[in-house]
């Protein structure tokens, strides 16, 4: 493994082993074994990285499989030039090798953020509801407690420069996000580890039924709903501060805004509000992208309806700059932290009761949201959230930035 030109060998030989422990960290069933599959998707600007990462493995007895995501230009090729027929096209044997995977470590490097920008969103669409039988493959698996997955950033100059930041700032934000720099990193993520999941484990003893927001530009409330709990701790993205849960979409109501902006398949969008009644997006309105996210919101039936909560403490997160990534902007530290919803799809793996159990007939009657969607929207206003439990009390939960644990 040759000295990269952003991280040292070092620090890539510490994301390699965060990466894999996340993984390992996030599955929810029996431990990994010798010879379990793995899937190392990658970017091609994250080749160095995706090299720490398979070594790792390698190492670790796994077998794994390494697969570059489709560059910038084809994609843009694709959702141009294909027809209906290509645009859902699956690959033969690709469902046969969802089932077979055990884990997956996916490594985001994209080098173009805007190449999509000239593409009907629509189109894109469409190919998304097409693959969507793939990702419930691996989504089964995962309640099943076979397959965990991680996902992270490598640091690319196209991203630094959406972010505003110089390409040595940009890494320096990950690394510090990362902790790799530390002595033992995984010995510092299984520390912070620990303290979310212990509020985590608060807030699932509270009984809560409803979550009321509120900050400068919005007021907003979602329905916990029956057998649900938050998630905290996991290993599913790296970094990973946020505990999250997928409430009961159908009590959405209320304003919502993300005034962290984001660039999701080729597209810059900024300045959200969403005016949901009786649990679906009525009003979306954006300052930048505002066409391309109404045309998100009617890919499906579920993707104009919430799929996750979350909310981060800023004790916890080091990030305190606009990354131009999802992954690292929804786990935004910084002065108040965040919370963001996803519209869209919800996590199963949020419910509180026997997984084997929970068959779509089930999540419906629940009110957890099936969508080919699944889009975070940040806010890092200054916020209070109070939770109204079961019995009818009132408690603040979360005021400037942290839980009031």
């Amino acid at each position: 493994m040759g000295e990269d030109m952003i991280f040292t060998n070092k620090q890539l030989s510490n994301y390699a082993d965060v990466l894999v422990w996340a993984m390992e960290k996030a599955r929810r069933g029996g431990k990994f074994k010798k010879y379990d599959q793995i899937l190392v998707r990658y970017d091609n600007a994250a080749l160095p990285l995706a090299q720490a990462v398979y070594e790792r493995l390698l190492q670790k007895k796994y077998l794994p499989t390494a697969r570059t995501t489709m560059p910038e230009e084809l994609q843009r090729s694709f959702y141009t030039l294909a027809d209906e027929k290509q645009l859902k096209h699956i690959s033969a044997g690709e469902a046969a090798f969802q089932e077979s995977l055990n884990g997956l470590i996916a490594l985001h490097a994209p080098q173009d953020l805007t190449a999509l920008k000239s593409v009907d969103p629509a189109r894109i669409g469409t190919a998304a509801v097409a693959r969507k039988s793939l990702r419930e493959i691996l989504d089964k698996t995962e309640q099943a407690g076979l397959f965990s997955w991680t996902l992270c950033n490598y640091p690319t100059e196209e991203q630094a420069a959406k972010a505003g930041l110089t390409l040595k700032q940009y890494a320096a934000q990950i690394a510090k996000a990362c902790f790799l720099n530390d002595k033992n990193p995984l010995q510092k993520w299984e520390e912070v580890m620990a303290q979310i999941t212990e509020i985590g484990h608060w807030l699932n003893s509270l009984k809560i039924h409803t979550l009321h927001v509120q900050s400068q530009n919005m007021d907003f409330e979602i329905l916990l709903g029956e057998k649900r709990k938050f998630i905290s701790g996991g290993g599913n993205n790296i970094p990973s501060f946020e505990i999250f849960t997928s409430p009961d979409w159908r009590g959405t109501k209320g304003v919502y805004f993300a005034d962290l902006s984001s660039y999701r398949t080729g597209n810059y969008v900024k300045a959200v509000r969403l005016e949901f009644k009786k649990g679906r997006v009525v009003k979306a309105t954006a300052e930048a992208g505002q066409d391309y996210l109404r045309k998100m919101l009617t890919m499906d039936r579920g993707a104009s309806q919430i799929g996750e909560f979350s909310l981060t403490d800023r004790r916890f997160s080091k990030i305190d700059k606009f990354m131009a990534d999802i992954l690292f902007d929804e786990n935004f530290g910084g002065k108040y932290g965040n919370c963001h919803v996803a519209v869209g799809s919800s996590y199963a793996d949020t419910y509180d009761g026997d997984m084997s159990k929970l068959d779509k007939k089930l999540k419906e009657k629940l009110g957890y949201n099936d969508s080919s969607l699944h889009w975070d929207l940040i806010n890092t206003e200054n916020k209070s959230v109070h939770a109204t439990l079961t019995n009818g009390k009132k408690v603040l939960i979360y005021e400037k930035g942290q839980f009031k644990y």
